[in-house]
């Protein structure tokens, strides 16, 4: 039992399992702050890629937000005119994942390098983002950018990381045009009539409505001509005075560019940077962001005050299942223990019944290792209902040396004729529980509990037949004698 518990660190953790649907999800996402036609532009090319690759059969772009929700876990992302979602139906699972592998070569070979690409698939239970994810919170953004690269820098030396990005993306340079106030004051115009004709020659201004059946439609007026997105031109654009003079920009104010962070993200009102990525294939989150969270430890010490980092991703999600599951285990096992006493009508009895649930563990742990099933949420259902099936044959085994000795036998061969009685249903029963389980081996949902279950089942009601009767005959202090 001991040895099957240390196995437990061997075996590979998993919250829940990727989907098995045939839809491959392409991400698309460029500097924040891009235009949507830049953005369309690059999803463009990919999207023709894709369509030419025979593993395709349906290619369905959205450019600025995510793909409605057409699958329960699937969360679609906020409007974003630097993102684009790419969602291409494939024949299969296989060919879905012979497509992104193939993606994501043709993303390192150069298809789009203006833009990262992402290609992933659906994954089953809560959604996350990105699998492997580390939140950096404190009051500061520049001392956060200095942690969140460090925090960055080791996950992108983790040979089992790929795709390592932050959520804020790259400070980007930003145009301030600053007036000169005493040049104002002096043609006689104030800082919010400069700014008011500013904002008519750049972005517009709404002057009237038109109605269009049921929707009003407004009409803005704007200087023409592409030369007023010209950060270069921006100082000859001409402001006019109170009086109708024309006075060129230039006179009345600077330029200056000051580089700052497109996205400022707040986590309980909190400066909050996600540093975050993909896992390799062959691992599993967990495990990869307790690897890595093991990493992090010198630098979490070092961290000044007021700053912290945090789990995210797929492991946040798991702990947040387990946390809603705790408050439940002490009323199960107070009522698992009032149907045993009923049964039993004995305190040592039922202690017994309760000892042999864990048996499972002995079986349940070398099924995941040797068919290399991860350990995930549907695993541990399966290991309580198994213990549920196992204190099952201890309770038939008890009753059955109970009602040999109100027959008149004594407690030794009470005990040694209950075990010869019950052997034969109990296995045939345990055999039956075997076979059924067998199906469930090949679902991708299902498959490591159904591993868990037939492991704990098989071995675990083995030991019971053996089990039992000793520790029966040990704890009453029973003898041949």
């Amino acid at each position: 039992f001991l040895m099957a518990g240390g196995g437990m660190a061997v075996v590979k953790k998993q919250f829940f399992p990727n989907s098995d649907r045939p839809e491959l999800l392409v991400e698309v996402q460029l500097p924040l702050g891009t235009s949507i036609e830049t953005t369309s532009a690059a999803a463009k090319k990919i999207e023709h890629w894709l369509s030419e690759q025979p593993e395709s059969e349906i290619v369905t772009s959205y450019i600025g937000a995510g793909a409605p929700r057409f699958f329960f876990s699937y969360n679609p992302e906020l409007p974003d005119p630097s993102f684009a979602k790419i969602v291409v139906l494939t024949p299969n699972a296989k060919a879905r994942d012979h497509l992104k592998l193939q993606l994501r070569q043709a993303a390192a070979d150069g298809l789009a390098p203006e833009a990262r690409i992402r290609a992933t698939q659906l994954v089953f239970g809560p959604y996350s983002p990105f699998p492997v994810a580390f939140r950096v919170m404190g009051p500061d953004s520049a001392k956060l950018r200095e942690i969140a690269r460090n925090v960055e820098e080791i996950m992108r030396n983790d040979p089992t990381m790929r795709t390592v990005n932050v959520d804020w993306g790259e400070r980007v340079p930003k145009l301030h045009f600053v007036l000169d106030q005493e040049r104002l004051q002096l043609i006689g115009l104030s800082p919010a009539e400069a700014a008011q004709q500013l904002q008519f020659l750049l972005n517009g201004q709404t002057i009237t409505q038109v109605r269009e059946n049921i929707r009003a439609v407004n009409i803005v007026a704007r200087s023409a001509g592409p030369e007023r997105l010209d950060p270069t031109k921006l100082e000859n654009f001409t402001l006019t005075t109170r009086n109708r003079k024309p006075i060129p920009l230039s006179q009345i104010g600077r330029v200056e560019i000051q580089s700052e962070d497109p996205l400022v993200k707040r986590r309980d009102r909190v400066p909050t940077i996600t540093v975050r990525g993909d896992n390799i294939e062959t691992t599993q989150p967990p495990d990869v962001s307790s690897g890595i969270w093991a990493k992090l430890a010198s630098l979490r010490k070092a961290l000044p005050e007021n700053y912290r980092i945090e789990m995210a991703g797929s492991i946040e999600e798991a702990t947040k299942a387990n946390s809603a599951l705790a408050p439940l285990f002490p009323i199960m096992l107070l009522l698992m223990l009032a149907v045993i006493i009923i049964q039993v009508r004995s305190f040592s009895a039922m202690w017994m019944v309760m000892l042999t649930g864990p048996l499972g563990l002995i079986g349940a742990v070398p099924a995941l290792l040797i068919f290399q099933q991860p350990f995930g949420f549907n695993a541990i259902l399966g290991l309580i209902g198994l213990s549920g099936i196992l204190m099952r044959n201890t309770l038939i085994l008890i009753g059955q040396i109970h009602s040999n000795r109100a027959d008149g036998l004594d407690p030794y061969h009470a005990i040694i004729e209950a075990t010869v009685q019950r052997s034969r249903p109990v296995i045939l029963t345990a055999l039956a529980a075997v076979l059924a389980f067998i199906p469930l081996t090949h679902s991708v949902f299902w498959g490591s509990m159904a591993y868990v279950l037939i492991g704990g089942t098989a071995v675990g009601t083995v030991l019971t037949l053996a089990f039992l009767p000793a520790l029966y005959a040990i704890w009453f202090r029973v003898s041949h004698a």
